[in-house]
């Protein structure tokens, strides 16, 4: 690992020597806090050094780094601040507001929000308030103990069912830290000496990851302050970027680049391009490959679970669709509702294990982790069906699937057609009441001016079974979506569950 390796955060750079050396530092400052053995640090920063230098303090200690989701309200934030008993959140100074509702005996240390931050948010340079990061880190010393078997951040997961809940993991054995890195260097391309680019937000668990480990490997790592097509493109040409991680979304809004734009950048230095988080449209998929060549590799996994499979370009063009076969060390099951296997082609509910991930539970959340076992393997309500060869297919989430007249019906699948309907830049289908059916499909669609329900219906049926062509469409400005590319849905159901007597 070098010291003089790079990581860029806009016009600003740093080595991983000083980066690490603050690291240090903070860990000190935060021993002092006392922050110990599997206590909690919380970071409420955007794509920024401190976040990984706080992320690296916490582990030293043997403790946990909680990345807080900044989309969240001020009351969201401090559920998760209580619920982690997090001693210390370390938060951009723009950020502040959000900490309205915290508690009041927590250590809040501010980080002057960068140049880049401010213009890609369009944020006025806000000023540190109370304890200043810089100011904080220059009063500490290195740390200069043993460092505690590291632990991963403890994500909380997006919580679409109720408050989120911590992923806590224990910390891993020598041989879970090299099954680990065998992983990562598979699903996510990470080996010594790379040259990575994280366009996503390292709040979530696959950006986070990626992002943590990178920053202790790569040669380069560039920190994109905010997902923006062109820029992505034109920071893979300006810096000969050989490995990076995005969502389908993202893919999406680069394919809506002119070709103008899409061909003026030289992206021949790509090498492992991985995609994971949400459903890939197979037109969007085939396209990417298209215009970027086979470097595009998709794994299938959650925050709970890991990676269990994965799939390179070649994997996908021969059985389009797939998420992969199993990855080293991984265990996967189609179950049934009676916990039975089923046979190839026949869906059911997704649980696996890798035997490289260090158990969990959900912090203060005992029960709801023993819950979702059975015989050692973990379920996160995914439903999907393994075809004669092994490979993964998924159909949808369990709680998303509509039952429409006693008829299972995925709406992953009609989105994904949705999605390829001309004037369509971005769909939802679920599952509203219905007084015969019980449940009746919709579709929520964010179109070009001049699209038509006519003309959406109209390109459904001739590619879907009359049943599955949503019954009613609606048109949105936007559609809710985080910023890993997942689409909350429950936003849109709840207005047309209210009053009906049933939780969505």
């Amino acid at each position: 690992m070098s010291d003089a390796a790079l990581i860029i955060s806009g016009d600003r750079q740093v080595t991983r020597g000083a980066l690490m050396e603050r690291a240090r530092r903070a860990a000190s400052g935060f021993a002092a806090l006392g922050v110990g053995v599997g206590d909690c640090v919380a970071l409420l920063l955007r794509n920024d050094f401190p976040f990984l230098e706080a992320s690296y303090a916490a582990t030293m200690l043997g403790g946990y780094a909680v990345p807080v989701n900044w989309h969240w309200k001020p009351d969201e934030v401090a559920y998760l601040l209580r619920d982690s008993d997090a001693r210390v959140v370390v938060a951009h100074a723009d950020l502040l507001p959000l900490l309205a509702e915290a508690p009041p005996s927590l250590t809040v240390i501010t980080v002057r929000t960068p140049p880049e931050l401010a213009a890609a948010y369009g944020l006025p340079m806000s000023e540190p308030a109370g304890e200043d990061w810089e100011a904080w880190l220059a009063r500490q010393p290195a740390w200069d103990r043993l460092p505690q078997p590291a632990r991963e951040s403890m994500i909380y997961t997006s919580g679409t069912t109720g408050r989120p809940k911590g992923v806590r993991r224990m910390p891993p054995t020598p041989a879970q830290m090299e099954g680990t890195a065998r992983n990562r260097a598979q699903i996510y391309g990470i080996r010594p000496g790379i040259r990575g680019l994280l366009p996503g937000p390292l709040y979530h668990s696959a950006p986070n990851s990626f992002g943590l480990r990178s920053g202790t490997l790569a040669e380069l790592l560039v920190l994109m302050p905010r997902f923006d097509p062109e820029q992505l493109l034109a920071l893979i040409e300006r810096h000969r970027i050989d490995t990076t991680f995005l969502v389908p979304t993202m893919f999406v809004r680069l394919l809506r680049l002119p070709e103008e734009v899409r061909r003026r950048y030289d992206l021949t230095s790509l090498r492992h391009v991985t995609h994971a988080a949400a459903p890939c449209p197979p037109e969007v998929k085939r396209a990417m490959i298209e215009w970027w060549g086979p470097v595009l590799h998709e794994f299938y996994g959650a925050t709970d679970l890991g990676a269990p499979t994965a799939c390179d370009s070649h994997d996908w063009l021969a059985k389009p669709g797939t998420v992969g076969r199993l990855t080293e060390g991984a265990v996967l099951k189609i179950l049934d509702a009676e916990g039975r296997e089923c046979p190839p082609g026949v869906p059911g509910e997704i649980y696996a294990s890798c035997d490289y991930m260090p158990d969990f539970t959900y912090h203060k959340r005992d029960a709801e982790r023993r819950a979702v076992e059975r015989d050692g393997l973990i379920t996160v309500g995914d439903v999907g069906y393994l075809d004669e060869d092994g490979y993964l297919f998924l159909c949808d989430r369990k709680r998303d699937m509509v039952i429409s007249g006693g008829v299972n019906i995925y709406p992953a699948e009609i989105e994904a057609v949705l999605i390829g309907v001309e004037g369509v830049l971005d769909c939802a289908v679920f599952g509203i009441p219905d007084p015969e059916y019980g449940e009746a499909l919709c579709a929520a669609v964010r179109a070009l001016p001049g699209t038509t329900e006519a003309a959406i219906r109209a390109a459904l049926q001739a590619k879907l079974a009359n049943f599955k062509v949503p019954r009613r469409i609606e048109f949105h400005e936007e559609l809710p979506r985080d910023d890993s590319g997942k689409l909350l849905k429950r936003k849109l159901r709840e207005r047309h569950w209210q009053g009906i007597g049933r939780t969505i």
